[in-house]
């Protein structure tokens, strides 16, 4: 991180009792932005994702996963049941700014740290819950996993070609916007403390983000269609954008054809038997026109159509794998990888936090705790705080 920047959330206290994606996501941001942010774990191997492996990478004990959530945390643990535990617990919640869970609706509660519990300890904090379903309905107690609510919202149903069946994304879309929208709630919630000096509760759930990143769609659908849109059957990009939206195989790769006027893409890339679609059919005859840039698009390299392509101003692009990317001069400008430091000097490369504040890029080379790791200092704090 540049010495030369004031983070915006220094000074603040974050306590993270959450675990796997979402909740922490959230915190890991507001970690970036200066925050100090406190996992809360339990001692019996604390946050889950810590043993969850991907491609059996680990990285200073933990799973590497674990380490690109949770980077630069402290880590404290608690055993919530216990009346010691959950005291220690209590005192920080009375000095920090924000708490956030993940625990399933009701538990917090149970264990005296419903939002009526610690608002009566610290007014000003903001408390903050990621759910799967939301605290009502009778969804509330299923599990809230990514790829479950992917397919419960229909967004499985948006990706492949019509004739296949439905794919997921290969990210856990959900559990990553649920993360940015808790923070943007959270960051909102502190913006009104600073003009009324209260705190207050702000809740996000993995179906509603779904929903949410569905807004275009379902405007659509819940206005005009009755049942779910059709998609193409060939090159399947999106379910209301007309031809040649898509991605389209070439003779050594593929390529990605955003809007575009069909008769002028035809003319720019001499594929005459575009010209014959007027207009107003570009959406309906889309798999037509579809078949016929397949057809063609596949008898030149990638480079060669961009080369006419971009020059003209249709939105086209290279797809592109990891190793292709990588060693993009644009991705080397980005400064976009960052390496996180165990305390024995061990090196992980991680992405880096994608906002830029005062034109500086904010980086951090803490990998995340060890379970527990910080229990002394924070003991001490309160001890002499007392």
């Amino acid at each position: 991180m540049d010495q030369k920047l004031r983070l915006p959330l220094e000074g603040l206290t974050v306590l993270d009792f959450s675990q796997f994606l979402a909740g922490p996501s959230a915190a890991l941001r507001l970690g970036d932005l200066g925050a100090r942010v406190i996992k809360v774990e339990r001692p019996d191997g604390g946050d889950a994702s810590r043993g969850l492996y991907l491609a059996d990478l680990a990285f200073d004990q933990d799973s590497a996963l674990f380490h690109a959530i949770n980077r630069g945390k402290q880590s404290l643990t608690a055993d919530l049941k216990n009346a010691n535990d959950l005291a220690l617990v209590k005192g920080l919640i009375a000095r920090a700014d924000v708490l956030i869970h993940n625990f399933r609706p009701g538990i917090m509660d149970r264990l005296g740290l419903g939002w009526g519990d610690v608002a009566a300890i610290n007014p000003r904090l903001v408390y903050a819950g990621v759910s799967g379903y939301g605290p009502e309905g009778p969804w509330r107690d299923r599990p809230g996993q990514d790829l479950l609510v992917q397919s419960l919202s229909g967004i499985a149903w948006l990706s492949g070609d019509g004739d296949g069946p439905p794919v997921p994304a290969g990210l856990s879309i959900t559990d990553m916007m649920a993360g940015a929208q808790l923070a943007q709630g959270i960051l909102a919630l502190l913006v009104r403390r600073g003009v009324t000096g209260e705190g207050g509760h702000v809740d996000v759930s993995l179906i509603e983000t779904a929903i949410d990143l569905q807004f275009e769609h379902l405007a659509a659908y819940l206005n005009r269609d009755a049942a779910m849109p059709p998609r193409s059957n060939i090159a399947n990009a999106n379910l209301y954008l007309a031809a040649p939206y898509g991605i389209y195989p070439t003779a050594d790769g593929h390529l990605a054809i955003a809007m575009a006027p069909v008769d002028r893409l035809g003319a720019l890339i001499g594929c005459d038997g575009l010209g014959q679609f007027p207009a107003d059919s570009w959406f309906a005859e889309r798999d037509a026109i579809k078949a016929l840039l397949r057809r063609h698009l596949a008898g030149q390299a990638t480079a060669h159509w961009l080369s006419i392509l971009e020059p003209a101003g249709i939105w086209a692009a290279p797809v592109l794998d990891w190793p292709a990317f990588t060693a993009e001069a644009g991705f080397a400008a980005l400064g976009a990888v960052q390496k996180v430091r165990s305390p024995e000097g061990e090196t992980l490369s991680l992405t880096r936090c994608p906002i830029r504040v005062d034109g500086h890029i904010i980086r951090c080379d803490q990998s995340a705790p060890r379970l527990g790791a910080d229990n002394a200092s924070i003991h001490s704090e309160l001890t002499g705080a007392a």
